[in-house]
């Protein structure tokens, strides 16, 4: 009988043995066998069936990691998908499963943080350059291909400032200089946009936001094609970069309800969108207008959209903006998103990094926000009263 994605979200990894409806956590660093002989067959089965969960120490998973990866193998029609302890041990894993010392990366301007750090400033100790590229502007990334250029990476949309790239010539032009590609689709999710059929060798999700849900577990996904397989194996094989099982069973559970919740959360971020464009000191960074170019790239791409949005306020008085945001009394103040619960972050200079393709004037102040789950109703009228406060 074949099934939705839905349906097998809430149907998948029964254990009948033990009559539960979700998998049990299995602990283990020792993985204990009958004989020497047990050894080396389970040893043979892992070199012929490198996916198939084939176990001989701790280190390498147990029954409940190797669950989840079956889940998100096929949630992300990807070859693999492997699973490491924070949604940056993805990031770092996919870089680190490439790159040689010699070697350049291509970088979108707008990523995250911790992504520009690692690939700006401590990759070259490695004598490996990092070139970023112009969001809007792939001439960018074009001309700075060289025949030292081994992988380009990409995040989607581009980290609070939000940019939308054009995803497809993107992978054209990595298909045609034989580069290998990599997308933080943390954002969207394999439910609003599947990189790896769409074309890319490797897709990033940070499995502490919307796989998890409910903000008390972290986690990572690198989900890869056949081509990469054995090099990022190789790299998970020498880092140890391996998700324990209790935090696997928390993504798990998470999972469940993964449809359910972003659909909410989608439903509930174009209502806000709605009523913060009414202002005209405040530009939205969401695909909500249709006659812009993030839209086109949003809607050509994907099939729907999350809760975290970004705002660009207009204010000669960055305290009135600060005011705004502590005002708000239905969203929390913290980093990480994904959760149930609404949060806001004015977004300093440290959180948008040392863009290079990304100007703001002075009286112009980022915020984000991540919708959450709560009444829309309440929301509204939350931010409402805070609104008051910017001058």
């Amino acid at each position: 009988m074949s099934k939705s994605f839905k349906t097998f979200l809430k149907h998948t990894a029964k254990d009948y043995h033990n009559q539960s409806v979700n998998p049990p956590v299995v602990r283990a660093s020792t993985i204990i066998f009958k004989s020497m002989q047990d050894i080396r067959k389970t040893q043979k089965k892992a070199k012929k069936d490198p996916t198939g969960g084939h176990y001989d120490y701790g280190r390498q998973g147990t029954s409940t990691t190797h669950i989840l990866q079956k889940i998100l193998t096929k949630l992300e029609e990807s070859y693999h998908v492997f699973l490491t302890p924070t949604g940056f041990g993805s990031v770092f894993l996919s870089i680190f499963s490439i790159v040689r010392p010699g070697d350049e990366i291509l970088v979108a301007d707008p990523v995250y943080s911790p992504t520009r750090i690692f690939t700006e400033n401590f990759l070259k100790e490695f004598n490996i350059k990092s070139i970023f590229y112009n969001p809007h502007d792939l001439k960018t990334l074009e001309k700075n291909i060289t025949k030292k250029t081994k992988l380009i990476f990409v995040e989607n949309p581009g980290s609070n400032s939000f940019e939308f790239l054009d995803l497809g010539k993107i992978v054209s032009i990595a298909k045609k200089k034989k580069i290998l590609s990599v997308i933080d689709n943390t954002w969207a999710t394999p439910y609003f946009f599947k990189p790896i059929k769409f074309g890319f060798d490797m897709s990033i999700v940070s499995a502490t936001k919307y796989y998890s849900g409910h903000s008390d577990v972290m986690g990572g996904s690198l989900a890869v094609n056949r081509k990469v397989f054995n090099k990022v194996k190789a790299a998970e094989k020498i880092t140890g970069l391996r998700l324990g099982p209790d935090d696997a069973y928390l993504i798990t559970r998470g999972l469940r309800t993964l449809d359910v919740r972003l659909d909410r959360h989608q439903e509930n971020a174009k209502k806000i969108a709605g009523f913060l464009s009414k202002y005209k000191n405040i530009k939205l960074l969401y695909p909500y207008k249709k006659n812009s170019f993030n839209f086109r790239m949003w809607k050509k791409y994907y099939s729907g959209a999350s809760g975290l949005m970004g705002l660009n306020i207009k204010a000669k008085n960055i305290n009135s903006v600060k005011k705004f945001v502590n005002s708000l009394k239905l969203f929390g103040y913290g980093y990480s998103w994904g959760g149930f619960e609404s949060l806001v972050l004015h977004q300093e200079f440290r959180e948008t990094g040392n863009r290079k393709f990304m100007n703001l004037s002075k009286n112009e102040h980022l915020v984000r926000l991540h919708i959450g789950l709560e009444d829309p109703k309440d929301l509204i009228e939350d931010l409402k009263k805070s609104l008051k406060h910017i001058k």
